[in-house]
């Protein structure tokens, strides 16, 4: 158990499921395709078009799968690249791109991250943190928080109420809230720089929110 009393991911039953055959499944379905790849390429000029001028050297993500963001990053800017993801398949797959050094591509969750304070200028998610059930997921936030040094980033569903949706004939896999207000709510030193929205009529992806926050 956490401080808190929540629950490990790791022990967690969204954990489990993502860890194991479920995760793989999804891994098949989401190749590093190039247009895949030229799409994260325009989420990520957007997201950090704000701060252009001072971009992240380092990043962190919680739960890359097989690392379309951290490819899409590494062809956008000169940065030393951080990912920690449950699934072995996904975490072979990434392996195998080549864009994350061996030595900082980690097996785990983002409620306990193997980084000392502050080693990452940059830690973000996509999509994760609606797969994380809902007593769990501040302390990702706050793993998050303490990692980076300066830029927050989270990208997922939204909903101005927190709710649960059946995913894929599984019950309490999905949870959809403003993810933005988390870090408003629970962190006195960061800062909004920019948000936005991606919208799935002109994308592949699903419709997603994005935020952007910087350390104070």
């Amino acid at each position: 158990m956490h401080n808190d009393g929540s629950l490990p991911q790791e022990d967690s039953m969204q954990g489990k499921l993502w860890a194991g055959e479920f995760g793989n499944e999804y891994v098949k379905r989401s190749g590093a395709t190039p247009e895949r790849i030229r799409e994260r390429l325009w989420i990520w000029t957007a997201v950090l078009r704000s701060v252009q001028h001072v971009l992240p050297k380092s990043a962190l993500e919680i739960g890359p799968n097989v690392g379309l963001n951290l490819i899409a990053l590494a062809q956008l800017m000169d940065i030393d690249l951080h990912a920690i993801e449950p699934n072995d398949t996904a975490r072979a797959a990434l392996a195998a791109a080549g864009v994350v050094p061996p030595g900082q591509l980690h097996a785990g969750y983002g409620d306990n991250l193997p980084l000392p304070d502050n080693a990452v200028e940059m830690a973000f998610t996509s999509g994760v943190m609606i797969h994380i059930a809902p007593e769990n997921l501040l302390q990702t936030y706050r793993e998050m928080h303490r990692v980076s040094s300066k830029y927050l980033v989270t990208i997922e569903y939204f909903s101005d109420q927190p709710e649960t949706i059946s995913y894929r004939g599984h019950e309490r896999q999905l949870f959809r809230r403003d993810f933005g207000a988390v870090w408003r709510e629970h962190f006195s030193d960061v800062e909004l720089v920019d948000y936005g929205f991606f919208w799935k009529g002109v994308s592949t992806s699903d419709s997603t929110n994005w935020w952007l926050f910087r350390k104070r």
